[in-house]
């Protein structure tokens, strides 16, 4: 069932739903079948959602469920950058919400921490055409507001505690397309330097130890200029543009 509208900002054309397997699956459709860029779609919950690597992504009625679709262009090896860009944008949209004293911090490449435990997370579809530039990228971006489901290995928080209302996913949906807006409309005037800066200001301290997924260890030596984790160690710093940050020492 599809609910009325929530108040989007200008621009944007938002489908709030009861319920959806999965946000993200119906703007795949879309953009396969040439959607404007600018539709996004809310679900109050989800019976299908999904994380990185195909990870189940449990989600209980409550928390942000909210996938959107945008056209940049520009080229296709970018959208590693875009996706920097959305976590901005999701730091600032949960950032008027958070509990008193509590630390949101971004997580290379895809999650929020909160007080160190996964609050939220976001998975980056995209394609490029023949030329090498982005046909679309669409956003699917999950946040803990009002519950926080086990992840195996992992703690995770919610924004909540006892005796308060949770935010309203549709007041963080409209807040968080307006700070895509913002941090796009920051990309255009000063160049994605202005992004590698807001994201490393919302990120890790400097010299923080990191462990990769895939065993890889070292110290937080902030992002290239291509958005790639700096991972510093054994005399060298090596530019990481893909994997996962596994535990973070706090």
């Amino acid at each position: 069932m599809t609910l009325p509208p929530a108040a989007p900002p200008a621009g944007w054309r938002l489908r709030v739903h009861e319920s959806l397997g999965s946000t993200t699956d119906p703007l795949l459709r879309l953009a396969a079948a040439g959607e404007p860029e600018g539709i996004a779609v809310l679900a109050l919950r989800q019976t299908a959602g999904r994380g990185r690597d195909g990870r189940a992504w449990d989600s209980p009625a409550g928390n942000l469920y909210l996938s959107a679709l945008l056209r940049p262009g520009g080229l296709a090896r970018d959208v590693g950058q875009w996706a920097l860009l959305s976590a901005v944008a999701l730091h600032d949209a949960l950032a008027p919400d958070l509990p008193p004293g509590a630390l949101l911090s971004a997580k290379w490449p895809n999650d929020l921490l909160l007080d160190g435990a996964k609050v939220a997370g976001i998975l980056t579809d995209s394609a490029a055409d023949a030329a090498g530039r982005i046909e679309w990228i669409i956003f699917g971006m999950g946040a803990n507001l009002a519950v926080a489901p086990a992840v195996p290995g992992r703690p995770t928080a919610c924004l909540a505690r006892p005796g308060q209302d949770a935010p309203d996913p549709r007041v963080v949906a409209a807040r968080l397309l307006g700070a895509i807006d913002h941090w796009r409309g920051v990309l255009a005037a000063q160049g994605f330097g202005a992004i590698r800066q807001a994201w490393m200001a919302r990120g890790p301290a400097m010299g923080q130890p990191l462990t990769m997924r895939d065993g890889r260890s070292g110290t937080y030596a902030g992002l290239a200029e291509d958005g790639s984790l700096l991972l510093a160690g054994e005399g060298r710093v090596l530019a990481l543009s893909s994997g996962e940050v596994g535990g973070e020492a706090r």
